[in-house]
């Protein structure tokens, strides 16, 4: 009908069949792609109707055929059915027509950029939408072991990807400048004092934006930093790129292998001219390897600060075996990073890594989360906001109670199994999924680990001759029983939202800061403040970290008065909860 109203002054009944139709289209070479557009308004000028050759050769035969009585040339009258019936023949047929001629058009359309699958069009919209953080060089899965990279000054004593992508990188990193307040604060105040003067610092963690914020931020205090990554698909490329061409020792890259990830812990520890006086560790996998390899390196360090529970675990476990050789800081379990940084920086990543990996919508899904600590409440907080149906594994009677009075079910993972859609590991220990879970998993199921390790699914039951592994895309793969049954693993049971995704940088911002400022509490404190063993951050330190960060908010602290002090039993000017407080 829009057609016809372009046909200015002209009514249906003016209109006049022509006696020739332009011929289609049926040409379309490669190098004539560009000229496909003006061909076709060519032609659209020699058609003032628009009706294929099959309709009009038929409507003329019937037109031919009868009179002006309405009677056909042998005299037979043309029933208005017959006409109606003729015409509906003649527009299905068209239709047919149309349909083959436009697939035909289709398969022959030219591509400028190469062939390219429909499947692969398709699922480009949510690859694409992945950040350097998922997609950088994922194509190239080559080792950069063996290449021999130097930065725009010569420097040499780096590996990763690809140094040519420094300044994407260096763009990154300036963009979670902006979202990480309290280390900029730190840089300006402390940086003529250089606290960290003489340190040399070797670090475990995840190599992204906001730890490159970090690293720059210890340089700036006078720190010396060799950097490892402490997860093999959470490396940010471009990134690291950045912090090389700036002159940091790094050693990392996306997609790492097992052999490969102890490789560059190594080249961090072992270097001729370079030794260890402080450790920054995510895991505790850095602090493993000094004291398999190079025990005699606890001569030199001063202390270990580590921020996940994993590592904070294994320390624990060497002080109570008497042999944990120097101080370490317990970040993990300090408030700023308990109630920040496990719970809000979960409970906002953890929907971003599944919606880029699975496309999944979460209204109405059935999702056990295993494990109801600050990470597991984040996660769940956010997954019961987008309308999923959240039941809690624990074996803690205080966090079940907790899980129990903010309206989830406890329940065993076993007794779930068959009908959740999605389950979810956040709770630092081993096999917390096994294989007797993933047999009775229903088909599609998705399976994910928020914690540090990849020790939370029994992946190696997984690794037999009865199933298939298929890889689906970046961090996504399928697997397969032998009965056609498919359970979705990501990131190979890896933390999900850095492997997969991105993370808030202001939250990290707190842990950075408390970071910094154990290395140097540590690092500064005289002979016999920290004995070989285990400690928390000093609450003060606590509460200048979240201090640091009000003012993002525009927030104003309300100052006790005297008597008020006096009666509560603290210093007006904190720390305001005892040292006991989590």
């Amino acid at each position: 009908m829009a057609e016809e109203k372009q046909q200015t002054g002209t009514s249906r009944e003016d209109l006049t069949l022509p006696d020739e139709y332009p011929p289609p289209l049926t040409e379309l070479d490669g190098e004539a792609g560009q000229d496909v557009s003006a061909a076709t308004e060519e032609s659209s000028k020699d058609q003032e109707v628009k009706c294929s050759p099959n309709v009009l050769q038929m409507l003329k035969a019937a037109e031919s055929r009868r009179t002006p009585q309405g009677q056909d040339r042998e005299g037979e009258e043309v029933t208005e059915a017959g006409t109606e019936e003729l015409v509906t023949e003649a527009l299905k047929t068209d239709m047919q027509i149309q349909l083959t001629e436009q697939k035909q058009e289709f398969n022959k359309r030219p591509i400028k950029a190469g062939h390219r699958s429909l499947s692969r069009s398709i699922s480009q919209s949510s690859t694409d939408s992945y950040s350097s953080v998922c997609s950088d060089s994922s194509e190239d899965e080559s080792t950069p072991r063996d290449k021999l990279q130097k930065n725009s000054k010569g420097f040499s004593d780096f590996c990763i990807k690809n140094i040519k992508q420094a300044d994407f990188g260096r763009r990154e990193i300036q963009i979670a400048e902006q979202e990480m307040p309290a280390l900029m604060v730190l840089r300006k105040r402390a940086g003529g004092e250089k606290p960290l003067a003489g340190a040399k610092v070797v670090g475990c963690t995840h190599i992204t934006a906001q730890t490159a914020v970090l690293i720059e931020t210890l340089s700036a205090l006078g720190a010396q930093c060799r950097w490892a990554a402490c997860n093999i698909f959470s490396t940010q490329n471009t990134v690291a790129a950045a912090l090389a061409e700036g002159g940091t020792s790094v050693f990392a890259w996306r997609g790492e292998s097992e052999d490969d990830f102890w490789w560059c812990i190594n080249r961090c520890v072992r270097a001729d001219t370079w030794q260890p006086n402080m450790i920054l560790d995510d895991g505790g996998d850095l602090t493993h390897w000094i004291y398999k390899k190079y025990p005699s390196q606890f001569k030199r360090i001063k202390g270990i600060v580590e921020e996940s529970v994993t590592g904070v675990y294994r320390l624990y476990q060497l002080s109570k075996a008497g042999r944990l050789c120097v101080p370490a800081m317990n970040v993990n379990d300090s408030v700023t990073k308990q109630k920040f940084d496990n719970l809000y920086c979960c409970k906002e990543s953890i929907l971003d890594g599944l919606k880029r990996t699975t496309d999944i919508m979460f209204g109405g899904k059935q999702v056990a989360v295993c494990g109801y600590g600050e990470v597991g409440k984040g996660c769940c907080a956010a997954l019961k906001a987008l309308g999923a149906v959240v039941y809690i594994t624990e074996v803690d009677p205080i966090c079940a109670l907790q899980g129990c009075m903010d309206g989830f079910r406890v329940i065993k993972l076993s007794e779930v199994v068959r009908q959740v859609d999605m389950v979810i590991t956040c709770t630092g220990n081993k096999n917390v999924v096994g294989r007797e879970h993933l047999d009775r998993m229903k088909n599609g199921c998705i399976v994910c680990n928020m914690g540090h390790s990849n020790t939370e699914i029994d992946l190696a039951s997984l690794r037999t001759a009865e199933l298939r592994w298929e890889h689906v895309r970046p961090q996504v793969d399928h697997v397969i029983w032998p009965d056609g049954k498919r359970i979705v693993l990501l990131a190979e049971g890896r933390l999900l939202n850095l492997s997969c995704s991105t993370v808030p940088s202001f939250i990290l911002s707190i842990t950075a800061t408390t970071q910094a400022l154990a290395l140097i509490e540590l690092f500064n404190a005289p002979e016999g403040r920290y004995k070989q063993d285990v400690y928390l951050l000093p609450k003060k330190m606590d509460e200048y970290v979240a201090n640091l960060h009000l003012p993002a908010f525009d927030a104003h602290l309300t100052e006790l008065t005297d008597e008020q002090a006096k009666y509560l039993g603290v210093s007006k000017h904190g720390p305001f909860k005892p040292n006991y407080y989590r």
